[in-house]
């Protein structure tokens, strides 16, 4: 097996300017592993730095890691799954994580890709009211990993952030052969004694850095732990493959004031709609659209800015707080209607404004409402695409995905661009 120098991956690091993982507000954590260490090995200093700000911490381990040693009767397995348990419960006090609730679900070792659909059963009700999710990568190329990084994503509920971590991935592949996602990558950096306590932790695994029975080379020899001792831990969203479902705003939107983002009265929403019609390049549109116009707010305000708007959301009660918010506007309509549909964004539009719904879509309904908005603006007519600058947990994108899809389009001209630190909004006008 021919293996990458470390050196190699740090250097790619070097030429991407990650962000960081968040350590503050990512419990309560879960962690799948396939097999007891791939948490340490992959994520150890990121598991502890959470803890160690407060976060609940919960492990769930697929299997004992019983195969390690594939040449073992049955009686040997079973020994060696019980070293190991007992070795990650070494590992787990070693990184200060003691009091972490494990649970073990017994499967195969070395074939849970035959398991999926029992593994995402097991993991639902352990996912259940996780504010972010660990799991190997699911293009990792030991097929126990990849099972459980697709089952934790396929089992996590809509509010969870999923995140992986790359195993044998780095170790075996190179920055060129290596298809990762470095636009969905973050980084956690450990420290000196962070860094020392997960060489520490990663010892007591000693069934898999110590020589096997009979001898020979260990599982994890040196130049592999190497790949784990860099004082660097790399993470990769795992977003989800479909749009935002639309009962997720149905529920959001049954809240007990009908404003689950409070658009009427955080700084956030009124800053952001300030700053959306200061950057209008017109003082009057003659048509312009809204779809996802949530409570009304900003619809309210766009009013004064158009002859004719019409307002739209998939979600009912919405459309009955927007319809209510502009009332008294005769030139304003509200009606429930959905991307990409035409209803949404019907032709001869000369504005269309799209505030914090693009990245909820799905990736074809994504590439879909971009050509309907090609096709619903008049040449010469604006569109406003406005993006919270984090990614939302049931999110299939987040911004710097929906720009480059604009980026890349030149049926649009870059005209008008805001950054800070909150959101990012552009306006494209239509060639």
């Amino acid at each position: 097996m021919t293996l990458t120098a470390p050196q190699v991956w740090a250097d790619a690091l070097a030429t991407h300017d990650l962000p960081p993982m968040d350590v503050a507000g990512a419990g309560p954590l879960v962690v799948v592993a396939a097999h007891p260490d791939d948490e340490t090995l992959g994520a150890g200093g990121y598991v502890a730095a959470v803890h160690s700000a407060g976060a609940e911490v919960r492990l769930v381990v697929a299997t004992d890691g019983e195969a390690a040693y594939p040449d073992l009767d049955p009686d040997g397995r079973a020994a060696l799954g019980r070293a190991r348990r007992e070795e990650l419960r070494d590992a787990l006090r070693t990184l200060g994580l003691a009091d972490v609730d494990v649970t073990w679900l017994g499967l195969p070792d070395s074939g849970l890709a035959a398991h999926h659909d029992t593994l995402v059963d097991a993991l639902r009700p352990l996912l259940d009211g996780a504010t972010t999710c660990l799991a190997p990568w699911s293009d990792d190329p030991h097929p126990d990993h990849a099972a459980v990084g697709a089952a934790t994503t396929a089992a996590a509920p809509l509010t969870t952030h999923c995140w992986a971590f790359p195993i044998w991935a780095c170790v075996r592949g190179t920055p060129d052969d290596v298809a990762l996602p470095w636009d969905r990558a973050a980084r956690h950096d450990l420290g000196a004694t962070a860094t020392q306590d997960k060489r520490d932790a990663v010892a007591r695994f000693a069934t898999q850095v110590g020589a096997p029975p009979g001898g020979g080379a260990p599982v994890l020899p040196p130049e592999v732990l190497a790949h784990f001792d860099t004082g660097v831990e790399l993470f990769l969203r795992s977003p989800r493959r479909t749009g935002a479902p639309a009962s997720r705003f149905a529920d959001l939107y049954a809240t007990a004031d009908g404003d689950p983002w409070s658009t009427r009265t955080s700084w956030y929403e009124r800053r952001k709609r300030a700053v959306t019609m200061a950057c209008l390049p017109r003082e009057h549109y003659r048509r312009a659209a809204e779809p996802g116009c949530g409570t009304g707010e900003l619809t309210r305000e766009l009013a004064g800015r158009c002859d004719t708007l019409h307002a739209s959301d998939f979600a009912p009660a919405a459309v009955a707080t927007a319809g209510a918010a502009v009332a008294a506007s005769g030139h304003v309509t509200v009606s429930q209607a959905a991307l990409p549909t035409a209803a949404a964004l019907p032709d001869g539009l000369d504005l269309a404004v799209l505030s914090e719904v693009l990245y909820y879509l799905s990736a074809p309904d994504l590439d879909a409402t971009i050509d309907r908005l090609a096709d619903a603006v008049d040449p010469g007519g604006d569109v406003v695409v406005v993006h919270w600058r984090g990614w939302p947990a049931d999110a299939p994108h987040d911004t710097r995905a929906v720009r480059a899809r604009f980026d890349a389009d030149d049926r649009f001209v870059p005209l008008v661009e805001h950054l800070d630190g909150e959101f990012a909004l552009h306006v494209r006008r239509r060639r």
